[in-house]
């Protein structure tokens, strides 16, 4: 049985009672490779502090979105700005403005964990602030009593943890997390999720794609992707509302799955 995840903080307003300009606009975005349409004419917006989940099944298109966002793929048409970086002019200059990790954690297993902190500090060229900022990731990723241990022997939380750190070096006002705590044990997975609610509460913009629903159901607002297609957008509550009462995130997400096959 999984631990119960923490609520949402609920200082927090919702996103359209905010002020304040999206940090990343998203455009009548399309892409195509060849005669498929991986996605198609997708729109939305992300406000500052939220932690925004892109869910669909797998084909969905969440994958080519993730890596039009960060800058890795160029869209067909429309547009996208991350960070207050155009994604289509300027897709180089947006991987200094985000963090990114993924299940992989691309950490280096024969350094230790500072180490691998020290390397990735080198990485994004933060100087003279590497001391505090490694020793900030240290502290708040709450992995200081094993700073000398290869990140090879770490487990499966502290790897996790590690990699957010790595990524989060640079102070990125933007952080992508890609599935992020796939083959996690449900006690890592609540520590994780209680430092990246820390995070958001103190100003990063988080968007997280996941297959887990109890997740899901504490993320601020939800996209959800069907065959690149954008069926619906709002908080939990909203979206399951849009497709239908008494049904649960993990429902509409088996409805898709099953759509697309």
């Amino acid at each position: 049985m999984n631990a119960a995840l923490p609520p949402p903080p609920g200082a927090r307003a919702p996103a359209d009672e905010r002020d304040e300009a999206p940090v990343v606009t998203v455009h009548e975005l399309v892409k195509r490779f060849g005669a498929l349409t991986a996605v198609a004419s997708v729109s939305f917006d992300i406000h500052p502090r939220e932690i925004f989940g892109i869910l669909g099944p797998n084909g969905s298109g969440k994958t080519t979105m993730i890596r039009i966002l960060c800058g890795l793929l160029a869209p067909t048409s429309g547009g996208a700005n991350v960070a207050g970086v155009d994604v289509v002019k300027s897709p180089d200059d947006v991987k200094s403005r985000i963090g990114y990790m993924s299940q992989a954690f691309g950490l280096y297993r024969d350094l230790t964990v500072e180490e691998n902190l020290r390397f990735y500090g080198g990485v994004y060229g933060i100087g003279t602030a590497a001391r505090e900022r490694i020793a900030w990731a240290l502290e708040t990723m709450r992995i200081r009593p094993a700073a000398g241990q290869l990140a090879g022997t770490l487990s499966g939380g502290n790897k996790q943890r590690l990699a957010l750190g790595c990524a989060l070096l640079h102070r990125p006002p933007v952080l992508f997390l890609d599935e992020p705590t796939a083959g996690v044990d449900p006690a890592a997975r609540r520590t994780f999720w209680e430092i990246i609610r820390g995070l958001a509460a103190t100003g990063t913009t988080i968007i997280v794609t996941t297959h887990y629903m109890d997740e899901a159901e504490r993320f601020d607002r939800l996209a959800f992707l069907s065959r690149g297609r954008l069926t619906a957008l709002g908080t939990p509550p909203e979206v399951r509302r849009a497709f239908g009462e008494g049904l649960t995130l993990e429902d509409i997400f088996v409805q898709l799955q099953e759509k697309n096959e």
